[in-house]
């Protein structure tokens, strides 16, 4: 019933918030994602799978290591694959956290209570944890209000938007929030992939 969402429903029926195969792995993407582009982010976790991961002889092309384990980063120099202190802390602190089981990927009691544990690592920030709790634990009505495919689907004639008011906007879209997550994500995405070409062919 709702104006932003019905056309993007209308156009992608039937889409989904896709899992993930690791709850730590996804989780460390999340983190490095909230200083860097996608791009930037799968590059800096390659390099962290190649440095500090497990080789791994495959036919695949192009996979040739397995992402390290929790221990593996516990404490781990970061800074060797261009990681900053801060950021480098804050997983250092999620693969301890995880490692001793004081954070799992266990399905919680409540929305809330996910958001809680996730943010008890410093420097995970609330959107984050959102992400993550929608990716790794199956929280249909989390919402990563700070993505920016999220909010550039909602701002309109290019003023920018607040996250109150992101938030505000959400609040009719409970419990299924993440669902309209993915649906705004992939129309900003989409949206700023045709500005991109429409620049450079410009």
């Amino acid at each position: 019933r709702d104006e932003r969402l019905k056309p993007l429903l209308d156009s992608r029926p039937g889409l989904r918030v896709p899992g993930v195969w690791d709850g730590f792995e996804l989780a460390v993407h999340a983190v490095l994602g909230q200083q860097l582009s996608v791009g930037n982010s799968a590059a800096v976790a390659g390099q962290l799978a190649r440095t500090f991961g497990k080789p791994f002889q495959t036919s695949v092309p192009g996979l040739t290591h397995l992402f390290p384990t929790p221990g593996m980063l516990i404490d781990a120099d970061l800074s060797k694959v261009g990681i900053r202190r801060a950021r480098a802390a804050t997983l250092n602190a999620l693969a301890r956290a995880v490692y001793s089981k004081e954070l799992t990927f266990a399905a919680s009691i409540t929305l809330e209570d996910a958001i809680s544990r996730i943010c008890t690592i410093p420097g995970i920030q609330e959107s984050t944890a959102h992400y993550i709790a929608m990716r790794a634990l199956g929280e249909p009505d989390a919402f990563p209000f700070a993505d920016p495919g999220v909010r550039s689907s909602l701002v309109k004639s290019g003023n920018p938007i607040s996250t109150p008011k992101v938030l505000e906007i959400a609040e009719g879209w409970r419990p299924w929030r993440a669902y309209a997550a993915m649906h705004l994500s992939a129309s900003g995405d989409e949206e700023r992939s045709d500005k991109a070409v429409a620049s450079s062919v410009g």
